[in-house]
């Protein structure tokens, strides 16, 4: 059960913002999970989620990039300080940087471990990522536009 559960948990803070454990616990409950809040809580420690910044000022459960909120800090600062502009071609999303920054910028956005990034390649001053679809494009390059 509780392996489903965090199973449900992962699925529900993919696909919907979700800024506090109340609305987790209420979706669990829609979902058919009997949880407390004292068991989403401790589900949220297991599996090392964080709170992230879905722009406007909000903050939203998710996934830490890494166990070290310090070091998730510095890529974002160096995604925010390299970012230049991105467009896609197909399943190919091409991110223009500050020149130098490319290795930089592409380190850190392998840091936030989207699962629909298959790899990146970076030069001096962009960096193609391969998407697995062309479906998904639009869906990586608005966390993007949320971390900057």
């Amino acid at each position: 059960m509780k392996r489903e559960r965090q199973s449900k948990i992962l699925e529900l803070i993919e696909s919907k913002e979700i800024e506090t454990q109340e609305e987790l616990v209420e979706m669990l409950r829609e979902q058919g999970f009997n949880v407390t809040q004292a068991t989403v809580s401790r589900d949220i420690n297991e599996l090392q989620l964080g709170k992230l910044s879905c722009g406007n000022g909000r903050r939203k459960i998710a996934v830490q990039p890494s166990g070290d909120v310090h070091l998730n800090n510095k890529y974002i600062r160096v995604l925010r300080d390299g970012f230049m502009s991105m467009d896609n071609a197909q399943n190919i999303l091409v991110v223009k940087t500050v020149s130098g920054m490319a290795m930089a910028v592409a380190a850190s956005l392998d840091a936030l471990h989207m699962k629909e990034v298959v790899g990146s390649i970076a030069g001096d001053d962009t960096i193609m990522m391969a998407i697995r679809s062309t479906d998904e494009v639009k869906g990586v390059m608005d966390k993007i536009r949320e971390f900057l």
